[in-house]
């Protein structure tokens, strides 16, 4: 795993988007998904992983009163167990997913949403998920090649794992890959979404992808330069109104956008 601390905005637009030409398409398509933190000291822990102790033996438990009572109240009917998954973890359930995107600047809006958190140093993680199934067992990676995709969806998964079970017994050592949620909401879609999940409960993401020698980077973004990624990404319109469709999104954005500026914050010059 490489790390690197970018010092201009510059800099950080070079690093994000490096690599990202594919010479067989003649294109620029990336294959990295981009997870963003405001203090780069946050681990990958699951919300399942921050429970602690035994908790991650309850998953199956809590996701089958999960679907008991949401049955009648989702909008978004569920035909899989994935798609279940994908639904508790955006409502808020500790589950065994981690949130991550498609996009390096919805990445960045993660990273510098909360301006309490300008006076510490954000990260960016950028993973390339290309790499990464490099390990997955072979009715993975035959599902992958079927589908000429490089991530799964959540039928795709269900075609080689029904539940969770099935897929931890795939293979005994640990992975990680990375799949599109079912478009539940306006917010799944507009934040570009992509969840990762490993063939186990307990494992942790960052352990796993300290150990990878290619397609893994931490791009840390010195406290300094928060308030500028900030603006501008207000100004390329990369904001909560955006990514949170509804009022309560608008009142997010409004309420950060005219917040006055924290005292103590880092200045760009220093």
């Amino acid at each position: 795993m490489l790390e690197h601390r970018v010092e201009s905005w510059v800099e950080l637009q070079d690093a994000l988007f490096g690599g990202s030409w594919d010479e067989s398409l003649r294109r620029f398509r990336p294959t990295l998904a981009f997870r963003g933190m405001p203090d780069s000291r946050h681990d990958l822990a699951t919300s399942l992983n921050r429970r602690g102790g035994n908790y991650s033996r309850q998953e199956h438990v809590m996701l089958r009163a999960f679907r008991k009572y949401a049955r009648g109240t989702s909008n978004n009917p569920c035909e899989s167990l994935w798609d279940w998954l994908s639904l508790a973890q955006h409502h808020g359930l500790p589950t065994r997913l981690l949130d991550w995107t498609f996009s390096p600047y919805v990445a960045l809006h993660f990273l510098s949403e909360d301006p309490e958190q300008y006076d510490v140093d954000g990260v960016v993680w950028c993973v390339d998920y290309r790499e990464t199934n490099r390990l997955l067992p072979r009715p993975l990676k035959a599902q992958l090649q079927a589908e000429g995709a490089d991530v799964f969806s959540a039928e795709m998964l269900a075609t080689v794992a029904q539940d969770l079970a099935t897929f931890d017994r795939l293979t005994r050592h640990t992975f990680v890959l990375f799949f599109e949620p079912p478009s539940i909401d306006e917010r799944i879609v507009n934040q570009f979404a992509l969840f990762s999940v490993m063939n186990d409960a307990s494992a942790r993401l960052d352990t796993f992808l300290e150990k990878q020698k290619r397609g893994v980077r931490r791009l840390i973004v010195p406290a300094r330069l928060k308030q500028e990624v900030r603006d501008k990404l207000d100004q390329a319109n990369i904001t909560e109104r955006v990514l949170f469709p509804g009022l309560d999104g608008l009142s997010r954005w409004l309420r950060r956008y005219y917040n006055p500026r924290p005292p103590g914050a880092p200045d760009r010059s220093q």
